[in-house]
């Protein structure tokens, strides 16, 4: 085997290999299919966001109130909305590691692995104190999944975001490994910006959410 076969060989069965730029232009594979799989989603929380419109439309009032829900857990409903101030803090701390991942990006673009590392590392960091957070806020809500069609409709819609939060936690862990064992560089990062348009989505959706939830 000649020294060019051999180079060609080693490059076909590298690591990073299988995320390169397409040298002739266009969308990479990886890219296409984060944009197409994010599409997907996108129908899906626009029918979990349908269906929670088309329920507070149809309600005498929101949050409805049952019969069978106590005054004390009237409260907590509107308590929500009155002082939303954790959600709050969760929706900048949110919006803040959307910015960290992007400095990660030009970063891994400009071949800054040092940057891009420690970028990833503090979303990664921001993405797990959201979720811890989230978690934090479930105790204190005073409501439950079956209090009424508030609270199913209040916990689908941020349990199915925060599954995606964690979900987008853990690719980006990955890709924390993967940048520490020195696999990205400027000409090698498509999973990178992947991960990157999957984690910006999931911040937009949270934007959404806490626009909905907590403040109309």
């Amino acid at each position: 085997m000649t020294g060019d076969a051999h180079a060609i060989a080693l490059q076909e069965h590298s690591p990073v290999a299988g995320v390169a730029h397409d040298e002739r232009g266009g969308i990479s594979n990886p890219v296409l299919g984060m944009i197409l799989f994010i599409t997907s989603e996108v129908m899906f929380f626009a029918g979990l966001f349908a269906a929670y419109f088309n329920v507070r439309a149809n309600a005498p009032a929101w949050p409805p109130i049952p019969p069978t829900v106590t005054e004390e857990l009237a409260e907590h409903f509107h308590h929500l909305k009155a002082e939303p101030w954790l959600a709050l803090a969760l929706t900048v701390i949110l919006v803040l590691s959307s910015f960290t991942c992007q400095f990660a990006i030009w970063a891994i673009r400009q071949n800054d692995r040092t940057g891009f590392i420690r970028n990833i590392a503090v979303t990664v960091i921001l993405g797990i104190v959201f979720l811890i957070g989230q978690g934090y806020d479930y105790t204190q809500l005073g409501f439950g999944l079956a209090d009424g069609v508030f609270g199913t409709t209040f916990y689908t819609l941020t349990g199915f975001h925060g599954a995606h939060v964690f979900g987008g936690v853990i690719m980006l862990s990955v890709l924390l490994y993967r940048g520490m064992a020195g696999q990205f560089s400027a000409r090698h990062h498509d999973a990178v910006e992947a991960t990157s348009i999957y984690w910006h989505f999931v911040d937009v959706v949270w934007i959404a959410l806490f626009s909905t939830l907590y403040i109309l």
